[in-house]
């Protein structure tokens, strides 16, 4: 499965503790992402498109209301990456 660069800095930022937060619709379709790093950081490359294909391939996933946090597939799938910390 390929997985494009925006998608991989998405999944990357969740696998090290990010969230994905939420609003939703009247009619119940999530609208508005915005991926929480885990210092409260934003990542501005977490759009909706990248978040709904990110759900179809089901690498993330939110539990009873949740933010959107990464899947143990999501984990497999993911590239190793340098943290330049």
């Amino acid at each position: 499965m390929n997985i494009s660069k925006h998608e991989q800095r998405v999944l990357h930022v969740l696998a090290q503790g990010g969230a994905i937060r939420f609003d939703r619709a009247e009619n119940g379709k999530v609208h508005t992402v915005s991926c929480i790093t885990r210092d409260g950081f934003v990542l501005t490359d977490c759009t909706l498109p990248v978040f709904e294909r990110l759900r179809r391939r089901r690498l993330i996933r939110s539990r009873g209301g949740q933010p959107y946090r990464i899947t143990r597939d999501g984990l497999a799938r993911v590239r190793a990456q340098l943290d330049n910390r």
